[in-house]
């Protein structure tokens, strides 16, 4: 699997299921979204994106979209290990509505969501293999009932350098899919129900966005080389023969 995520969703309270959206936004509300979310911040307008393919913009671009009844915001900027920490001005702009946000990265099996009603926090989770469970508040929700009950396990990849059974009674990425169904009614990998509505028939528009209090380009590109120069040399895996992972030598 290889979904990634970093959506806001404002919609009417309690609500779940299939958004039924219009296939464009509108531009004046969206516009005004973007005041209200970004205030202060460097903005600029670039190209539309399917919300199928736009669930993780690169940083510093972002896709908003507002339609009658939902707002739909994707950036990685606020993507964070625990939900409960959304900077307060995005809880305050869910008045009177319901305010999802999800989290995925495939890269290191990392899923989050949360609920706020109303800007109270009703349900917030926070989960990977290698940092295990980093929040868990409130009462889980129905469609998580079969992922904690165990009906979910992940089997072994044989060969595979980690031993042992995986961390987490279920695959984050996993729950991570019936997430985006129960909220939005639409899933990025596997198999669509037939009333899950169509990611890729919706558009957003996109928008260049700079912090004025964040860090600048050329910060965050030595912050990134840093994190290069610590790391080891790569581990390289393919199947062998008899489907095990098998190690490359050489590379």
């Amino acid at each position: 699997m290889g979904a990634k995520t970093g959506l806001l969703v404002y919609m009417a309270p309690a609500s779940s299921g299939p958004l039924r959206l219009p296939a464009e936004a509108d531009p004046e509300r969206t516009a005004e979204l973007v005041g209200r979310l970004y205030p202060g911040w460097e903005v600029t307008e670039s190209a539309r994106c399917e919300l199928g393919d736009a669930t993780y913009p690169p940083d510093g671009t972002a896709y908003l979209g507002s339609f009658p009844g939902v707002d739909i915001v994707c950036d990685q900027h606020w993507v964070g290990d625990h939900p409960s920490r959304l900077p307060q001005h995005l809880i305050d702009a869910s008045a009177g509505r319901r305010l999802v946000v999800h989290w995925m990265h495939s890269v290191v099996d990392f899923l989050a969501f949360a609920v706020w009603e109303d800007g109270q926090l009703v349900r917030s989770l926070s989960l990977s293999p290698g940092s295990g469970v980093m929040e868990n508040i409130g009462e889980p929700l129905p469609f998580e009932a079969p992922f904690w009950a165990g009906e979910h396990p992940v089997d072994p990849v044989p060969g595979w350098p980690a031993k042992g059974p995986y961390p987490l009674p279920f695959h984050p990425l996993d729950l991570g899919e019936e997430a985006l169904r129960f909220f939005f009614g639409f899933v990025l990998e596997g198999m669509p129900e037939a009333e899950d509505m169509d990611p890729y028939e919706v558009a957003l528009q996109g928008f260049g966005l700079t912090d004025p209090d964040g860090p600048t380009p050329e910060e965050k590109k030595a912050a990134m080389r840093a994190i290069i120069s610590r790391m080891g040399t790569p581990r390289i895996f393919t199947h062998g023969p008899d489907g095990a992972m098998v190690e490359v030598e050489g590379l």
